[in-house]
């Protein structure tokens, strides 16, 4: 059972000739607008309650980029991120037209104190990454999944 705690996302994942690329998605919203390194995300979400956590990493997936995510997962652990969050990670692999994505909103007030409510994506673009690229753009302590994928993918 999950708490406000636990999360679970998807690290979508593809071979382009020898190569593997994976999927990271940036958060939408004012905050991470001039973000870049550090602040890419796999697509993951909260797990609801009595959810498990490849029920969640399915629903957010589809949620932040519009497409259901089918096939088998593969589980790649969970890490803890640094403000206590534990987010459990699994693999697919498949394909996304990263120029076709069509997510979920969020509304906050923006500007700050000003009133006004705004509407912003809850991820505003998505983007395929060798490992080394996305190592340099995902959460810190996410790199924990690429690495874990990259040691399954050797093996087969």
């Amino acid at each position: 059972m999950g708490t406000s705690l636990d999360s679970a996302g998807i690290l979508l994942y593809k071979r382009a000739g020898r190569r593997l690329l994976v999927l990271l998605v940036h958060p939408g919203g004012p905050f991470w607008r001039n973000k870049d390194d550090g602040a890419w995300t796999i697509p993951k979400g909260e797990r609801g309650p009595g959810e498990d956590a490849e029920t969640t990493a399915r629903r957010e997936f589809a949620e932040e980029l519009g497409t259901a995510a089918t096939g088998a997962l593969i589980p790649l652990g969970r890490i803890r991120q640094r403000a206590g969050k534990q987010v459990d990670g699994f693999a697919l692999e498949g394909d996304l037209d990263v120029e076709r994505i069509s997510g979920n909103s969020f509304e906050i007030e923006w500007p700050p104190r000003s009133g006004r409510r705004q509407s912003f994506p809850e991820v505003d673009r998505a983007a395929w990454f060798t490992p080394d690229e996305a190592r340099q753009k995902i959460n810190a302590a996410q790199k924990a999944f690429i690495d874990h994928l990259e040691e399954l993918c050797t093996k087969s």
